[in-house]
């Protein structure tokens, strides 16, 4: 029976579990995964390109089926074989493990890409459903094309978008023409942002509160901003 002296002295392995849950969808095989667990048990030991006999030993596999296999990993860029100095000073093959590593970062930096663009496809439906939910009405070609201009060629954000939208709707105007000005307006003045436009408007507000004071007066109910005829904004 195995005493707890050996087990401890034997040591272990750390494998992470996005190794465990992946590497199948980076293109290895379970033996592929057991031959790659192999060669790094033989590389904590200090022997970084063990024979191959021993790591089919192990595996119980045949020497040939081994050696198939560490051709195969090195055409998937799983490993690669490397010629560097030992501490004598003389020159010795060894397996590059690392390969493996970067394997796995790229495919999860795809993954996140991937969820990233369905992500940005599902807030640009979002919008068009936005646009007609507040329009009571399905957006026309034209409208569309416009919108996709909005994205694509002026590369304004989604978001941008739909605070223009919400600006237009409390205005009760509803045309594309008309948030087209407001988008405008926020370009001349740098706001990309929500947080920008957001600063921008009270900032405006600020100013008129200020005005009211020093007039001392009472005047009028402010208007809502007209995007549409900037020059008659707070005239009488």
């Amino acid at each position: 029976m195995l005493d707890l002296y050996r087990y401890l002295e034997a040591g272990q392995m750390n494998i992470s579990n996005l190794v465990l849950s992946c590497y199948h969808r980076i293109g290895m095989t379970d033996k592929e995964l057991l031959l790659y667990l192999q060669l790094s048990y033989d590389a904590q030991k200090g022997d970084f390109f063990p024979d191959l006999a021993e790591v089919g030993e192990r595996m119980g596999e045949k020497q040939d089926t081994v050696f198939q296999l560490v051709q195969s990993l090195i055409s998937k860029k799983v490993i690669a074989i490397k010629t560097q100095k030992n501490a004598e000073g003389k020159t010795q093959d060894a397996y590059d493990l690392t390969l493996f590593f970067q394997k796995v970062a790229y495919y999860f930096e795809q993954v996140e890409q991937q969820q990233q663009q369905q992500e940005k496809k599902n807030d640009v439906r979002e919008l068009y459903q936005r646009f007609e939910k507040e329009f009571s009405r399905p957006l026309s070609p034209i409208e569309i094309e416009t919108i996709g201009m909005w994205l694509n060629e002026d590369k304004y954000s989604v978001e941008l978008i739909q605070l223009a939208l919400r600006e237009a709707v409390l205005n009760q105007a509803y045309s594309l023409k008309y948030i087209d000005r407001i988008l405008l307006a926020w370009e001349r003045k740098n706001l990309k942002t929500k947080d920008q436009v957001q600063k921008d408007q009270l900032r405006r507000r600020e100013q008129i509160q200020d005005q009211t004071v020093q007039e001392d007066e009472q005047l009028p109910e402010v208007p809502l901003y007209n995007w549409l005829e900037p020059d008659k904004n707070g005239r009488g």
